[in-house]
């Protein structure tokens, strides 16, 4: 008996052209089915420990992602951080957490159905961005590394400083709000459009 493999869809699948087509300074693109995973823990405790030797890594503190591995931790509350990794790593990333975690106390939740993550890059970015977002995102304030849950139009995100002057950014939003988020910056992008942008 042969098992069918199920077709996955991207929430923003029908929105690459038009994502695509935004003006030089501003160019999103969506990474799609990324693993992500919530962590629960108390810092500092020996769930933690050993969840920070497993992956190499520090858990961020507030308002924070580390960023630099295969595997990047966003801080997402006092107990709670998001993982995010390579498409398809779930469940050896569940399996290696579970493992290292042992008897101690602590979640490890696979959530990577629940959000698509949008990459945005060049100058324009943080001037788009502050049209629907109460955010600074001068890089005095919020330099690379920051990790914010707000709201850009209405939609609730995560977002993450991953380049300088807030030129690199990742957007992390649920899948239900994707294509209404898709439609905001391609309209937020109409005044640069045909111009030095």
């Amino acid at each position: 008996m042969t098992v069918e493999t199920p077709t996955r869809y991207s929430p923003l699948s029908a929105w690459r052209d038009d994502l695509a087509q935004l003006p030089t300074g501003m160019q999103v693109r969506e990474l799609p089915f990324l693993t992500q995973l919530t962590l629960r823990l108390r810092p500092g405790s020996p769930a933690a420990q050993a969840v920070e030797a497993s992956l190499g890594i520090t858990l961020p503190g507030p308002l924070r992602a580390e960023m630099s591995g295969d595997v990047k931790v966003l801080w997402m509350g006092p107990d709670e951080w998001l993982l995010v990794a390579p498409e398809g790593q779930q469940d050896d990333l569940v399996a290696q957490l579970r493992s290292a975690i042992g008897d101690e106390f602590a979640t490890v939740t696979d959530v990577s159905a629940q959000r698509t993550t949008l990459a945005l890059s060049g100058h324009l970015v943080r001037t788009v961005l502050a049209q629907g977002c109460a955010i600074d995102l001068d890089p005095r304030v919020t330099p690379v590394g920051s990790c914010l849950t707000t709201v850009l139009a209405q939609a609730p995100i995560t977002l993450v400083v991953r380049g300088e002057a807030a030129s690199g950014v990742w957007l992390l939003v649920r899948s239900s709000f994707a294509s209404y988020l898709a439609t905001w910056l391609v309209d937020a992008c109409t005044e640069y459009r045909g111009g030095t942008g």
